[in-house]
């Protein structure tokens, strides 16, 4: 039988905590939603009650929901200043200590922006930041660097830039690829035009091992943008069509998508939560 796909979306834990937002996802439909460890514009390590987080995670886990983290917007893997460099890594150990208590199973992170730097530097400070980090953590919540946009000067814009940061940081099973379609729109990746072309790359690159979780975005600009604006599904220029072939290719079914949508009110992402699955065919 083909497997149903988990869809979820990304909701805030402020106030109810996991176990509110948790039940939240199980009134939208959900089977697994994200979330931000700690305040998304802030590198402040956030103290928390372990046990807590533990009770509310087996709270979530007994309604059959799943979660993940979403490192706050502000950390840069790819910065070459010392200042900022210390903060990146102290609030991303932090997050995944965070997101284990929680028993999220990932945590997402951006992979930064090397402004003056130039790439190399960038690309080696980025490298030295992800083992620091993986070294200081020793629990089991994954880290997944997130494709971009192209945007500036971000790192992580291509499968194969992706999947050659993983291979240079070095073996490490904690380590893996999200992949926002988005983005991957915006930076002329995921080419429409030629899907087959797409999918065999995504193999090449060794995604179909790599990449964890699915960030399921429209994109309000055109392919190849470089702009980094998600959109409601259907209503951008990926448009309904395209995500449908997308959302039912095999090759992506078995991996949870998390939506992302510029929704005024969490509320709505029950409209598209059962849009994606009416997409995916189901």
């Amino acid at each position: 039988m083909e497997a149903r796909p988990r869809i979820g979306a990304h909701l805030s834990v402020a106030g109810g905590g996991l176990a509110g937002a948790a039940v939240r996802a199980r009134e939208l439909g959900a089977d697994i939603f994200q979330y931000f460890p700690k305040n998304p514009r802030s590198y402040r390590p956030k103290t928390v009650d372990k046990d807590e987080l533990r009770r509310q995670a087996d709270q979530a886990a007994r309604l059959g929901i799943e979660s993940v983290a979403h490192s706050p917007y502000v950390t840069n893997l790819s910065t070459v200043d010392e200042n900022l460099a210390r903060l990146t890594r102290d609030s991303i150990v932090n997050d995944l200590e965070i997101a284990g208590a929680c028993g999220s199973a990932y945590l997402i992170v951006h992979c930064g922006r090397y402004v003056e730097a130039g790439a190399e530097r960038g690309r080696e400070a980025m490298v030295a930041a992800v083992r620091e980090i993986l070294s200081r953590y020793e629990g089991d919540c994954r880290l997944l660097l997130e494709n971009t946009a192209g945007q500036g000067t971000e790192l992580g814009q291509t499968l194969e830039e992706l999947a050659e940061l993983v291979r240079v940081i070095g073996v490490d099973e904690r380590l893996g690829i999200c992949f926002d379609t988005c983005h991957a729109y915006a930076a002329g990746v995921l080419d429409f035009g030629d899907l087959d072309g797409f999918v065999r790359k995504w193999y090449e690159t060794g995604m179909d091992k790599l990449v964890k979780v699915i960030h399921l975005n429209d994109s309000k600009y055109g392919f190849a943008s470089h702009k980094d604006r998600h959109e409601y599904l259907g209503r951008g220029m990926i448009g309904r069509e395209n995500l449908a072939r997308f959302l039912r290719r095999p090759e992506f079914r078995t991996i949870p998508w998390l939506i992302e949508t510029p929704v005024a009110d969490e509320s709505e992402y029950a409209g598209e939560i059962s849009l994606a699955r009416e997409l995916a065919g189901e």
